[in-house]
């Protein structure tokens, strides 16, 4: 502890001149912080207003809540697209129809068959027999795009071109 008291008492003045010069050089340092902290306030300010005073954080924040309900309104549409989807599959989405002469004597193409399938090829055909005297219609049940009962060749027909989409 002596030895450091005369140390000190042997090299106060250079302690005190080597003291002096770290705190001018550290209030140098200090004030060049100061300068460059205030341009990057004023630059701050200057982004977070705009030209009609409007502050940008708040802009900034209310387009966010915006961004929020529509994702919101977007989860919605999701939901509601994805219950239209899955009705969608059981509607009638492929028609083929076939226009022919049920008789060789008539002309005009008068008899048909029209097959109605959803996207599952469920569904049914329609047919309608054209005759001079008498006309019948029926329909036959389609699964998976055969029926149980035997089909004509207009009605298997009017199947395929009901699958082919044409």
């Amino acid at each position: 502890m002596q030895e450091m008291r005369e140390i000190i008492i042997n090299y106060n003045i250079e302690i005190i001149i080597g003291m002096a010069v770290a705190f001018f050089v550290l209030l140098i340092l200090y004030i060049v912080e100061q300068f460059r902290m205030n341009r990057i306030t004023e630059k701050y300010n200057a982004l977070v207003k705009d030209v009609d005073g409007v502050n940008l954080e708040q802009l900034i924040l209310e387009t966010l809540k915006e961004v929020d309900e529509i994702k919101l309104d977007c989860d919605k549409l999701e939901k509601q697209y994805l219950e239209l989807d899955s009705r969608l599959r059981f509607s009638i989405q492929r028609v083929g129809v076939v226009r022919y002469n049920a008789f060789a004597d008539l002309g005009s193409e008068l008899s048909y068959s029209i097959a109605l399938l959803d996207d599952e090829l469920n569904g049914l055909i329609l047919t309608s027999i054209y005759g001079r005297e008498n006309s019948t219609s029926y329909t036959k049940p389609i699964v998976k795009g055969k029926s149980k009962y035997a089909l004509s060749v207009e009605e298997m027909q009017a199947i395929d071109r009901a699958i082919r989409r044409e």
